[in-house]
């Protein structure tokens, strides 16, 4: 099925029509040329207007977590106390007692997430002697329910650590045998206090099972750092170049600047990506830095208004916001390079073959042989897109039109 989109302006350029071709193994942008209003349209064409909107790559979330969500419920007070120990305890105690049912509010959300422009998705699934497969079935669910609309990676996720309960590794392994995509990790040192042990457990499942990793690092400064070359000495050792993602790691860049640069330049070498939630903390990698080494890295909403946090609310508009308000960005270059590693940045984490950011000014994603993975959303520039976050959006995933108006179509 071809669809002509009328009247769009890729990444804020000159009025554009532009051609699209759905198929079954994803669609394709087939035509990009200047807007003719009078250009004949076949009568098997389908046309999506695009009254001089923006048109972008959709969004790619590669760091969510579907399964602790609240979206939708009412809002309650934090219960939450400081460390991932107590904060998870927290969740344990109460994600059984919501309102509604898991699967409904994890399909609830999934199906905000893309009705607002996100059509690639990585979400984390956790698994742990308490909730054992069920948090993992309903976000699987999920992505089922949702394969004509968004694509959907599980991150098999030991949010309790992999060493502090009996049966975790043994839970994991079955995530992966049912299908999850990818083996998670969390802060080998202040976790499970066995940094090598852990390491040894996700990479060698990950191995078994052919799949990439996703490490969550929230340690702090010399101690991440150290977290950090493990991980980079088992990618080197193994081969897995391509195939870790660090997320979080938010103080990497807290150390000195030789460390940071040693680090950049290790995570281009191995091709490490990184996922943000773009945190309000000091101490971070220099975003320009790693798109200049050809680093990739990606954003996600982490959890949405649930028990770890009342922040999230399925748009990642809002996170490009917070992405560059929390780097002190003003200039629109910059700003939009934020929006750049919403959307491209993202997808070529879950696809390390796919088209790489080169610098802070590349845009791609919406030229002739680009995935039919798109966002038209309303805005004068697009910097001022990112700044007052338009609701006037239309959703296309794999060449077809999935939600209009922030409702699913």
């Amino acid at each position: 099925m071809n669809t002509l989109i009328r009247a769009v302006r890729p990444w804020g350029q000159a009025l554009s029509d532009v051609t699209i071709v759905a198929g079954e193994a994803g669609g394709k942008i087939t035509g990009v040329e200047p807007h003719d209003p009078d250009r004949a349209v076949p009568a098997d064409v389908t046309v999506v207007e695009g009254r001089g909107r923006l048109l972008l790559p959709s969004f790619s979330d590669v760091h969510v977590h579907l399964d602790s969500t609240r979206i939708g419920l009412p809002f309650r007070e934090h219960t939450g106390g400081p460390g991932v120990w107590t904060m998870m305890m927290n969740d344990r105690q109460n994600w059984r007692n919501a309102e509604v049912p898991l699967q409904d509010r994890v399909n609830d959300t999934l199906g905000r997430m893309i009705a607002r422009g996100t059509t690639r998705v990585r979400s984390y699934a956790q698994v742990d002697v308490d909730c054992r497969l069920e948090r993992f079935d309903a976000v699987a669910a999920a992505k089922e329910k949702f394969a004509g609309q968004a694509s959907v990676d599980i991150i098999a996720f030991p949010q309790a650590g992999l060493l502090l309960e009996e049966g975790t590794v043994e839970l994991m392994e079955e995530a992966l045998k049912a299908g999850a995509n990818v083996m998670g990790g969390i802060d080998p040192c202040t976790l499970d206090r066995d940094p090598a042990k852990h390491l040894d457990i996700v990479f060698g499942l990950a191995e078994k099972y052919q799949v990439p990793i996703d490490i969550h690092l929230h340690e702090p400064g010399e101690l991440g750092v150290f977290s950090t070359d493990l991980i980079l000495e088992r990618t080197r050792a193994l081969g897995m170049q391509g195939k870790v993602t660090m997320s979080h790691a938010y103080q990497l860049g807290s150390v000195n600047e030789a460390t940071t640069r040693r680090l950049i330049d290790a995570f281009a070498e191995l091709d490490v990506s990184l996922a943000s939630v773009a945190p309000s903390a000091a101490g971070q990698l220099p975003i320009p830095l790693l798109t200049e080494a050809g680093v990739r890295l990606g954003l996600g909403e982490d959890g949405q208004r649930d028990y770890w946090s009342p922040y999230g609310n399925t748009d990642m508009l809002d996170r490009t916001w917070q992405l560059a308000f929390t780097h002190g960005f003003r200039k629109d270059e910059l700003i939009e390079h934020c929006l750049a590693i919403a959307t491209i940045g993202g997808a070529s984490i879950l696809d390390p073959g796919a088209t790489r950011l080169k610098d802070t000014a590349h845009r791609p994603g919406v030229e002739v042989g680009d995935p039919a993975e798109l966002l038209l959303v309303d805005g004068e520039t697009v910097a001022s897109t990112v700044m007052d976050r338009g609701k006037d959006r239309t959703v296309i995933h794999a060449g077809r039109v999935v939600a209009d108006q922030l409702e699913l179509v």
